[in-house]
């Protein structure tokens, strides 16, 4: 059984309890803070989860709502089963020995030289 993390991103309801409803309210308010980014950016990052997080970013998040990473990102570990590689032949169905109504027989093909 291998684990895998995850997390959580909460930034929308961090803003929602701040009573920011928009997610361009919050360009102006990184700007000050040295963190320059559109608003297509910043809504990307408030509606989806990232997968990657600059540090000054994260530090000017916590600097505006006054909070810390930990009401942010809410880590969790996912419990996945270890099973052998997968192959394309591994669930294969393999077809009747003696010939099956419903499938018709393989044609053979011989040079007609035969």
């Amino acid at each position: 059984m291998t684990k895998t993390v995850a997390y959580h991103w909460h930034l929308r309801k961090v803003m929602n309890e701040h009573g920011m409803q928009v997610t361009t309210d919050l360009v102006p308010l990184l700007a000050d803070r040295g963190v320059v980014m559109t608003s297509t950016q910043v809504y990307r990052i408030v509606v989806g989860q990232p997968g990657r997080l600059n540090m000054q970013f994260l530090a000017a998040l916590c600097d505006i709502f006054g909070c810390t990473p930990a009401d942010l990102i809410e880590p969790y570990v996912e419990s996945a089963s270890r099973r052998g590689r997968k192959t394309g032949t591994a669930g294969a169905v393999k077809p009747p020995t003696g010939g099956s109504k419903n499938r018709p027989t393989r044609a053979v093909i011989t040079p007609a030289d035969e």
